[in-house]
């Protein structure tokens, strides 16, 4: 059964009075379906420039998209999340950030495909998501068919899908993801990722959560997906 989040007639619905608070931000903040009247024109009318965009899904605290946008400030980025008092953290510590290459959204990572346009992302980041890690709670998980699907045709030809995860259970969900889709190659695929690529992009940075799993001793596992556009 497919999520309704994936569906044009989704509406968010809420109480949460951090949904209001987050309107301190609205110069770089979007909320719920406000991103979604942006879809085909990220660069022109909400950047105002042309650079590669690149979505992340779960931006969390932050500490990789405040990273990304200070040593890439030739892209445009849009972080999202969704959960409330989170979001309103970040946006708070966005506000203060050197640069400005960037806008949060308060949404759905289902909701990818209304939110941007064909061929319109050059990258996407999905870092340490949620594993659901009992079963029953499994279909929750965003790693799916239907999610690689809308990826695929919001990313231009050659665009990428970069994960990093520390669940055994959700890597191993999404290498069996992986296996039944035929809209992507996969690149890289590794159950430790410190130790067999060092030198890859995906290992060049540690995330909040990262640092505690690391400390664990928990091996990283991370993969690469490119379009076959």
């Amino acid at each position: 059964m497919v999520d309704k989040a994936f569906t044009e007639s989704f509406q968010y619905s809420h109480d949460n009075p951090y949904h209001d608070k987050l309107e301190e931000f609205g110069e770089f903040v979007l909320r719920d379906h406000e991103a979604e009247e942006n879809r085909g024109k990220w660069n022109e009318a909400i950047f105002k420039r042309e650079a590669p965009l690149c979505l992340e899904i779960g931006s969390g605290y932050g500490h990789f998209m405040m990273e990304f946008c200070e040593n890439y400030p030739e892209f445009n980025y849009v972080g999202l999340d969704y959960r409330f008092k989170r979001s309103y953290a970040l946006a708070k510590k966005l506000s203060r950030h050197p640069n400005k290459n960037f806008r949060y959204l308060r949404a759905k990572g289902e909701r990818v495909n209304f939110m941007f346009e064909e061929n319109e992302l050059d990258r996407i980041f999905y870092f340490f998501p949620d594993p659901w890690p009992k079963k029953r709670h499994n279909k929750k998980r965003l790693f799916q068919l239907p999610f690689l699907e809308e990826a695929y045709k919001s990313l231009r030809p050659g665009g990428k899908i970069f994960v990093k995860t520390d669940h055994d259970g959700y890597a191993e969900w999404m290498e069996e993801v992986m296996k039944e889709q035929e809209l992507f190659n996969v690149t890289l695929s590794t159950r430790d990722l410190r130790n067999e690529h060092p030198d890859h992009f995906l290992a060049s940075f540690k995330t909040k959560f990262e640092k505690i799993f690391i400390e664990q001793g928990i091996k990283i596992k991370a993969y690469v997906l490119e379009s076959k556009k």
